[in-house]
């Protein structure tokens, strides 16, 4: 996904062919979705051997560190690349950042501080780090009322989203508390519509660490209605602005939105993925594998190739030549070293934190392995490692 995503955002000829080139899927669907599975999976599992406030404390913890992320690439992009981009010669750069130059530093800095001021690129983080700040309390109502409820208030939201429940709440927000920023600078993702997705994720994430995910089982039993959808969803794909458009339907594919038909087709491609995943195991190659163990820094990183890429293209509607190639090469090469230096950073937390669990969990140990049950011995059992 990260790397997919590098490709459709890098200025280069390539992200004309990766562009949702499996059909009304794009690597954001994946990313959120995955982000939510592994949040779910690892805070309820922690939340149940530690208690749900230290649950919440440490996803506390994690998104004041995402925040500390975003708010260096939003100083970098109102710093470094405002600098740049100033001058006029490079529109790409300059209107990526055109409510910055129109409503100044100060304001461009606060607004995007308080995660109203989203500018295209840096809108991604902002939404999985609200996302983050409302789990705990997703899993903390869960536990007490169930997942029906958690996830029926996220499918009437999503579906309020469909009929115009972003606009409505800017203009209260806008009637009510005098925000004066223009709808489209808060970021292109509708967060009413994409909370959906990240409910979803947290949902099976919780099962999965439940034991109670029959994901092969349901891949099997959907194979057939997959495949039939996806190759038409493919094929219409390609056929829209090709003699046909969608029309009044055009909202059922919305990206931003989040659409239903999204919804559908990707449902289609992760069974799919599922279904046959032997068969994609090979593309398991260590680099990948070192990008998805540090996503967040390979996220950030990839972010500051598309400035240098925009910068590099002028006025130019994408970087031309020889220079596609080496951007794509430099930015991909990049990736794997920033993943593979904060892989190594994070193994050595895990590390520490493991060793620790281990000291306090030791006289437990001993307890175990002297107390008979039944006149039979229980062994002891290696304590869970902490994830991170």
């Amino acid at each position: 996904m990260l790397v997919w995503m590098t490709l459709t955002h890098l200025p280069t000829i390539a992200s004309i062919f990766v562009n949702q080139p499996f059909g009304f899927v794009s690597a954001a669907e994946g990313f959120i979705l995955l982000s939510a599975l592994f949040t779910g999976r690892i805070y309820f599992r922690l939340a149940e051997r530690e208690g749900y406030q230290a649950m919440r404390r440490k996803v506390w913890m994690r998104t004041l560190r995402l925040y500390a992320y975003h708010a260096s690439l939003l100083a970098f992009a109102f710093v470094v690349v405002a600098y740049i981009a100033a001058p006029g010669g490079k529109p790409g750069l300059y209107n990526l950042l055109d409510f910055y130059f129109a409503a100044g530093a100060r304001r461009a800095f606060l607004d995007g501080a308080l995660l109203i001021y989203r500018p295209p690129l840096l809108d991604i983080l902002p939404m999985y780090i609200i996302f983050l700040l409302f789990t705990p309390l997703a899993l903390i109502l869960a536990r007490r009322i169930g997942w029906n409820y958690i996830l029926g208030a996220s499918f009437a939201l999503w579906f309020a989203a469909q009929f115009g429940l972003r606009q409505a709440a800017y203009n209260l927000m806008a009637h009510a508390f005098g925000l004066r920023i223009p709808l489209n600078e808060i970021g292109s993702f509708d967060l009413f519509a994409w909370q959906f997705l990240w409910a979803i994720g947290l949902w099976l994430g919780v099962r999965w660490a439940s034991g109670d995910l029959p994901a092969k089982a349901w891949a099997r039993r959907f194979t057939i209605p997959a495949a039939v959808i996806f190759p038409i969803l493919l094929a219409l794909r390609y056929a829209v602005g090709r003699g046909i458009e969608l029309g009044m339907f055009e909202v059922s594919f919305d990206k931003w939105h989040l659409g239903v038909v999204r919804l559908v087709d990707f449902a289609a491609i992760a069974a799919l993925l599922i279904r046959y995943r032997p068969v994609l195991r090979p593309l398991s190659i260590r680099p990948l594998v070192m990008m998805g163990q540090a996503s967040i820094q390979v996220f950030c990183a990839h972010l500051l190739f598309c400035f240098l890429g925009l910068a590099i293209m002028g006025n130019a509607p994408m970087v031309s030549g020889w220079n596609q190639l080496l951007l794509v090469g430099a930015t991909l090469a990049a990736l794997v070293l920033t993943a593979w230096i904060f892989r190594k950073s994070e193994a050595k937390i895990e590390s520490g934190s493991l060793a620790s669990t281990r000291r306090q969990l030791a006289p437990q140990h001993l307890s175990l392995k002297t107390t008979p049950v039944g006149g039979t011995e229980i062994p002891p059992r290696d304590p869970a490692p902490e994830h991170h």
